[in-house]
């Protein structure tokens, strides 16, 4: 098949204009033109009155070689790459049986290809099944009451069923792993919109059903959920070289399970783990990541300005936002995750702290839009070993818990108050829509100093873009830390960690992706290396692509 890309065509065409627009691009008569797939469809809202759809669409032509001569060196116009996704070993008959710690995109991605290639994985996930987790958020979110080991952070799904559930991401994807994930989710359940729209989402909801599927089907294949299972320690024997090499893992409850290879797909909030890696001596470094809050404006206002005379319009949905601003001081402020129609929620996973994080449901519904504003920081600004970043984080967590009142209500104050240095008193129009409830007050507590001085002049800055962003009653609610992981777990170019070999570490909690699609893309390529590994093969260079760092062992 041809692909053509950058076809646009305006918001309210008729059907039969992309025919016509695919006909006019490749110059030939509609007789040749014999089936047409749309690969993508995205929109340019530069001009809200003028706001053009754009399509990448796949087509089947008569005489489709010479067409392709004709049209040599021009960049729209090309051969369709082959998307489909190849094996890349078969477990061999009797293969030893892989662990996989965590069951987030990455962990569930990796466990998925793992029993396809028949290696019949172990899953370990210290948190609960997904609708058992989902009454334990919702208890922290009702009543104030906190399970540590199943919330927003840990449990089935991962951090990122509760979230708006977004399914793109801008990493490089040579092999398309990207549409072997999003078409293993359509196989789960989601809806097939995810595969050919530009900015595809989910939601919580329909996550859950999603991750039920996926967790039948890996279980079908041979693999083996342990649920409420935490990992506190690793068996690492040095082989007859001298090399450091995993041997299994320790259970909380005593239990070792032998492994020769073992998927660390944690999550950035396995704090505890964390400490437990250090403390095994696998090689960890400090990671940048970044600190500020969730703010809210009405979804209409966003809407109002994004698309203008279009706004509601079905094939728009929900408008979004991505802001960016390098404040006079240095720091870098940008818009993060942001929810359109969502809600922001309580994210934290240790008792005493106050953490907060963006979701929205599928149909994107709800009256407010909501997006992290944060400030990007790094190893300088938390100096110490390789976990002063969590422990810096854990601070402004626990500011944060005492500023909101001591009972998981969040700070929140009005931009206005924000901007002007005083402590908010009440509320405006902006209702916010965090639960189990705000506190009234100064944000400047519970953030760095030059994190407060960015996002005042960033605000300012962003409503230059977005009329309104900084008008006074817009809610901003504290804090956001869990941006990315603190800590980087090293890995060489066979994705296995630099001096342990055997353990895969993945995922966010590594360090190496960020947000569900590049997550479950990671997951993939770490179940690649380790069927590689469990088969004596070595790994292509084109699957160590993003890991820059070379092996220090055989």
């Amino acid at each position: 098949m041809i692909r053509l890309t950058e076809l646009r065509l305006p918001l309210d065409h008729p059907e039969p204009a992309l025919r016509a627009a695919i006909l006019a691009r490749l110059g030939i008569a509609d007789a040749a033109l014999e089936a047409v797939q749309v690969f993508r469809r995205g929109y340019d809202a530069r001009k809200p009155r003028a706001i053009m759809l754009v399509y990448t669409v796949d087509v089947a032509v008569r005489g489709e070689a010479a067409l392709l001569a004709r049209h040599a060196g021009e960049l729209r116009i090309g051969p369709a790459p082959d998307t489909g996704y190849q094996f890349v070993a078969r477990a061999p008959s009797g293969a030893a049986r892989p662990i996989v710690i965590g069951t987030g995109p990455c962990g569930l991605m990796a466990a998925l290809v793992l029993a396809q290639m028949g290696f019949r994985p172990i899953i370990l996930e210290r948190g609960t099944v997904v609708r058992e987790r989902t009454k334990d958020t919702w208890a922290l979110w009702r009543r104030g009451v906190l399970s540590a080991e199943s919330n927003v952070q840990f449990g089935e799904g991962g951090a990122g069923t509760f979230s708006d559930g977004k399914l793109y991401s801008g990493i490089k994807d040579p092999r398309h792993l990207g549409r072997k994930v999003l078409s293993e989710f359509v196989a789960a359940g989601a809806p097939e919109e995810i595969l050919t729209v530009s900015k595809p989402h989910i939601g919580t909801f329909r996550l859950v059903t999603m991750v039920e599927s996926i967790r039948a089907q890996i279980e079908a294949l041979g693999g083996e959920y342990r649920f409420g299972t935490k990992v506190v320690d690793l068996v690492i024997e040095d082989d007859a070289d001298g090399r450091r090499r995993i041997r299994g893992v320790v259970l909380e409850d005593g239990e070792t399970l032998a492994a020769e290879h073992v998927v660390l797909a944690v999550g950035h909030s396995a704090r505890d783990t964390f400490a437990m890696l250090r403390d095994r001596g696998v090689y960890l470094e400090q990671k940048p990541f970044s600190i500020g809050v969730r703010i809210e404006h009405p979804q209409s206002m966003i809407d109002r300005v994004r698309f203008g005379p279009n706004a509601g319009n079905r094939l728009l949905g929900a408008a979004d936002y991505k802001l960016v601003h390098h404040a006079t001081n240095g720091r870098s402020v940008y818009s993060f995750c942001m929810c359109p129609g969502g809600r922001v929620v309580a994210a934290t996973s240790e008792p005493g702290r106050v953490v907060t994080n963006g979701m929205s449901q599928y149909s994107r519904a709800e009256f407010n839009a909501n997006a992290g504003i944060v400030v990007g920081i790094g190893p300088a600004d938390y100096p110490g070993d390789v976990l002063a970043g969590v422990e810096y984080q854990r601070h402004w967590e626990s500011m944060a818990f005492q500023a909101g009142g001591g009972d998981y209500r969040a700070p929140a104050q009005l931009v206005g108050d924000f901007l002007a240095g005083r402590p908010s008193t009440a509320l405006g129009d902006v209702v916010p829509s965090y639960q189990p409830g705000v506190t009234p007050t100064d944000l400047a507590r519970c953030l760095p100093d030059f994190a407060v001085a960015a996002m005042r002049e960033a605000l300012l800055e962003f409503d230059r873009q977005i009329p309104g962003f900084a008008r006074a009653d817009a809610v901003m609610t504290g804090v956001e830390t869990r941006t990315s992981s603190p800590l980087r777990i090293r890995r060489g170019l066979d994705l296995q960690s630099l001096n342990t070999a055997g353990l895969f570490p993945a995922g966010e909690g590594a360090g190496y992706a960020g947000g569900i699609l590049s997550a479950g893309v990671d997951g993939i390529r770490v179940a690649e290396a380790l069927a590689l590994a469990a088969t004596g093969q070595p790994v292509p260079r084109e699957l160590s692509r993003g890991t820059e760092t070379p092996v220090t062992y055989g």
